[in-house]
């Protein structure tokens, strides 16, 4: 008998892709019953995601903590946000990145993922956790298209939240090194149920495919030689 106390983790869980491979990645680490997750609405144009992250905690069993933050970003002009008359974009990021003069692209949430990153540390540290899960990686932070998926932004974030939460509370970006075709392999090994996710920035009733995370998500899975559960899934609904 042990009186070792064991690790508890909180993932932040939108729903999609990557943030599922992370949950899968922790359940399988500590076990559900020490995971909890949470999800964050924004002010985004759909609930969709929302609506599915429901589903991949269901799916593992763990608590899913949301929150709204939907005022903070109010006045923003990102493309992805309801208050914003903009467009978004229906090309890859690489030709997004051609028109911003090395600034982040129009989808870019101002500072979403430090806002997140802080408020899942006080919800952490409320539930006993002692380490935070995002699913960060490289494709997002090339060419500074979300600069708050970037290694150096997460060493910071890091160390920050370490240094806050008096060593008591850690942050794991583990996909930050890797691609997302990388992080699809990965899931496919855990058996993630990418079948639950949804990756689209459109809230349709089938994503849009023509998106920078649509073409993203397609292009992981190609690489990895298999067919996006989650379209295979919607075919068989036809």
């Amino acid at each position: 008998m042990t009186n070792e106390k064991k690790t508890r983790a909180l993932v932040l869980l939108s729903g999609g892709v990557d943030s599922t491979t992370c949950l899968a990645l922790a359940v399988s680490k500590y076990g559900a019953e020490n995971v909890s997750a949470l999800s964050v609405f924004y002010g985004q144009k759909h609930k969709k995601e929302l609506e599915m992250a429901r589903k991949v905690a269901s799916f593992y069993g763990v608590p899913l903590r949301e929150l709204d933050m939907k005022q903070i970003f109010s006045g923003s002009a990102c493309t992805l946000l309801d208050s914003s008359s903009g467009e978004i974009p229906k090309e890859e990021y690489a030709e997004q990145l051609k028109s911003t003069g090395g600034k982040p692209v129009s989808t870019y949430v101002p500072f979403r993922n430090g806002l997140f990153l802080s408020a899942a540390a006080s919800v952490a540290l409320s539930e006993g956790c002692c380490v935070i899960y995002y699913g960060a990686h490289s494709d997002d932070a090339a060419g500074n298209a979300y600069p708050d998926c970037s290694q150096d932004f997460n060493e910071a974030m890091s160390r920050a939240v370490f240094l806050g939460s008096g060593g008591e509370l850690s942050i794991e970006a583990p996909f930050v090194g890797l691609t997302k075709a990388d992080v699809v392999r990965l899931g496919l090994e855990l058996r993630a149920p990418y079948e639950l996710t949804w990756s689209c920035y459109e809230g349709g009733s089938v994503p849009c495919g023509k998106c920078g995370t649509c073409r993203d998500r397609a292009r992981a899975f190609e690489l990895n030689g298999v067919q996006d559960p989650a379209l295979a899934k919607t075919e068989e609904g036809k």
